[in-house]
């Protein structure tokens, strides 16, 4: 029986070979959606922790209460970095960036002093500017605080309609993944639909009729995975050579998790997938296979 068995497995070889190309091909999709859901995460945090709230100094304010305010505004939980930019500071930075001189009309600074500081990504929001807005207002060196309202309007919109987006892209191709894996190991069964049912015919149990079959899909899922992860990392590596900047996002904690859920999941679907052909072609008639 055991040889019977061997001789059938070798004659479905090309139709296994096809199987996981298939499931290879449909986690390599998968693979790629993760790969830009982790990155899209990480710019996310990117773009909101680079967002910077100014507060604007009064004029010949007390150092001492400079660093009051400085001490405050750090030692405040959405604070991850803060900077006392002075006069002299400001128009340096102005320089820099506009590449005019204002001494030929004006004889004195009228850059005001202040104190800017980067947010927590989580305080990136409108509530929470505000909130902060206010409190800091209440300081009475402070003259004015500004920071990109449009900037941050829009990233909570993009973000919103991100996350719609990705939550009904992976909706979308899970259905499909579920679905075409399901239809190709099918064909692959088709071929052993007799042996399934001579071996029942002869007495054998349905876990002696199953193992062999089960042994092959948890193979095939993993070899579908490996091959998955393969080209996903020779995509990967292309992306980074072709944006070179995308490189300081790479997680590789969240790459291995990445990893191995592509292979729990080639696994765990050939193995049902081929289970319900092994059990569906046991419950059929002999003529029904026809």
């Amino acid at each position: 029986m055991n040889e019977i068995s061997k001789s059938s497995m070798r004659r479905s070889k090309p139709s296994y070979f096809f199987s996981i190309l298939g499931v290879a091909s449909l986690l390599i999709l998968i693979g790629i959606l993760g790969w830009f859901a982790i990155n899209g995460s990480k710019l996310e945090r990117y773009f909101r922790g680079s967002v910077q709230v100014q507060v604007y100094l009064r004029e010949n304010a007390p150092q001492n209460d400079i660093d009051s305010l400085m001490s405050y505004i750090k030692s405040k939980p959405y604070t991850t970095s803060a900077q006392h930019i002075t006069k002299d500071m400001a128009k340096e930075k102005f320089l820099q960036e506009n590449k005019e001189d204002w001494d030929k009309v004006l004889d004195y600074n009228p850059l005001p002093a202040s104190i800017d500081f980067n947010l927590k990504s989580e305080y990136v929001n409108k509530d929470s500017l505000q909130n902060i807005t206010t409190d800091l207002s209440q300081n009475i060196i402070v003259s004015e605080i500004r920071y990109p309202t449009e900037v941050v309007s829009n990233l909570n919109s993009v973000v919103r309609k991100i996350g719609f987006v990705l939550l009904g892209a992976v909706t979308l191709l899970g259905l499909l993944v579920l679905i075409l894996i399901d239809n190709t190991i099918k064909l692959a069964m088709f071929s052993n639909r007799f042996l399934i049912k001579t071996m029942q015919m002869v007495g054998a149990t349905r876990w002696f009729i199953s193992k062999p079959f089960d042994a092959k899909a948890i193979i095939n899922g993993f070899i579908s995975a490996i091959i998955a992860i393969v080209v996903l990392l020779i995509f990967i590596f292309s992306v980074e050579k072709w944006l070179p900047e995308i490189k300081v996002l790479r997680d590789y904690w969240l790459l291995a998790l990445l990893f191995i859920a592509i292979i729990i999941i080639g696994i765990v679907i050939t193995f049902i997938s081929t289970h319900r052909s092994v059990t569906k072609y046991l419950k059929m008639k002999l003529d029904d296979l026809y």
